[in-house]
Order: C-alpha cells, then structure tokens, then sequence
C-alpha cells in the first residue's frame, strides 16, 4: 500500500540530488582532480565532496537510516536497519571526468529490500527524475512512462555488448554507450530506450533509484531469472539484469538467457 512518508522522503532526496548537481557543475566548470581507486576505477574530488554533502543532509535529516554509498568506507551496520539510503554521488564518474553528458547523481531510500523513494539528477541535461513507490514517477515534474513497444525490431537498446548482440540479430538498434548505468536504465523509464542491460557486478548503488523510477513508470528491472533486485544486503553486487517495457520483458529475458 502506497505510503504518504514515502513521498515525504521523495521529496527530500530530489531536492538534494538537485542541489548535489549544482555543484557537480561547478566543479565540472572549474576543473577537477582525478585519481584511481581499486584496479581502474577512477574517482574525483567532486565524487568525495557531494558524497560528504549528501551524507551529512541525509543524516540529519534521518538520523535512524542505514548508509550505503559507492564513496563511503561501508559499515555492516546498515544491515540491521530497515530502512537505507543508497547513494552513488556520481554514477558514470568516466564521463564526468571526461566532458560527456551521460553522468547522474542518485539517491535512493530502500525499505526491508526495495525502493520506495528515488531521485537521479541528470544535470547536464537540467533534469531529475523522482519517484515513490506507488505514487509514479516523473521527470522535471511531468509523469512519464514507459514505452509499449512490443517487438525487438527496431527496439532502442543499450548496454554490454554480448547482451546487446543477442538482440541486434533481431532488428534491434544498438545505441551509443550510457556512461550512467542508472541513467540507462532510467531513460527506458521515460520512452527514450526501449530496452537496457546491465552485466553481472553492478552495486546497490548504480541500481536502486533507477530500479524504482522503472517500476513506477511501468516497466520492468529484473534479473535474467525474472527475479526483482534485493538491496542492503551484505555483499551489493548483482547479476546481469534485463530492463524493458511489459510487452517486451517477458521475451527478453527469454531471449537474453544463455542457451
């Protein structure tokens, strides 16, 4: 049952992811250092300082939730509450650091395993994109919904390219490559992407917001299996994952399933 709270906190994370875009701007304009974390992820002082920013307003805002961010040492202790913010303060930092648009900020609050409330900033673009469970989603304050397309012909896809390749033998349009995962996802959620792949490794973070802008606006965001994601639990990761339209859903994870 859809819950009046959750549009409370809708509220809370578009206003934040929005004013986290502004300065991810700024930084943009500016210049920014960027280093290497891990084997070859890169990082930039703009990823740390909008991740404190959001930590800190987040926090104060609801003392009592869990924090989970791709930026943000993790402690086992969201795992015992029920309800998370999910962050990645910049989802597609190769594109940030390097001009391109397709970058996003995204927030997300997870309740007992799902989204229920979501922002993802696309402020290249000056857009966000907001949802609560139950309640729809929408872009710039304008409902949106997914697309009705119903064959694979002439479909817009994007993702990996052994995913992509499966349905290309049958008519449909590979896209340039989206940075942002969450932004991939979410323009299938706005009718500008018919169908989207994820490859297996994808993190609580790139996912959540996204998950729950799809959902409201019709489609679907599912394991290969056809299984929904589960978040906050002890190790973030995920399988490959299929997103799409209800009339095209059912046939790609059928068609995206090794055989």
């Amino acid at each position: 049952m859809p819950d009046a709270e959750d549009l409370v906190l809708r509220d809370l994370v578009a206003a934040l992811a929005e004013e986290a875009g502004r300065m991810a701007l700024d930084y943009a304009r500016r210049g920014v250092k960027t280093w290497t974390k891990g084997h070859s992820s890169p990082v930039t002082e703009a990823d740390i300082a909008i991740d404190r920013f959001l930590k800190d307003r987040l926090g104060a805002a609801r003392p009592d939730f869990g924090w989970l961010s791709e930026e943000t040492a993790d402690d086992a202790a969201r795992l015992a509450r029920r309800e998370v913010f999910i962050v990645d303060p910049i989802d597609g930092t190769r594109a940030f650091a390097g001009g391109l648009p397709d970058w996003t900020i995204s927030i997300a609050v997870v309740r007992d395993g799902r989204p229920v409330a979501a922002a993802l900033a696309e402020p290249e673009a000056r857009r966000v994109f907001t949802a609560a469970r139950g309640f729809g989603a929408a872009v710039g304050g304008r409902p949106m919904a997914a697309g009705a397309r119903a064959t694979l012909s002439g479909a817009r896809v994007a993702g990996p390219k052994p995913m992509v390749e499966r349905v290309q033998r049958q008519g449909a349009v590979i896209l340039p490559k989206i940075h942002s995962l969450a932004l991939r996802f979410a323009k299938v959620a706005v009718g500008e992407v018919d169908v989207a792949f994820a490859g297996g490794q994808s993190h609580d973070w790139d996912l959540a917001a996204a998950d729950l802008l799809v959902h409201e606006a019709g489609a679907s965001l599912t394991g290969l299996d056809g299984a929904v994601p589960c978040y906050n639990r002890p190790a973030p990761v995920h399988v490959p994952l299929v997103c799409a339209g209800p009339a095209l859903h059912g046939l790609l994870v059928d068609t995206a399933t090794p055989r």
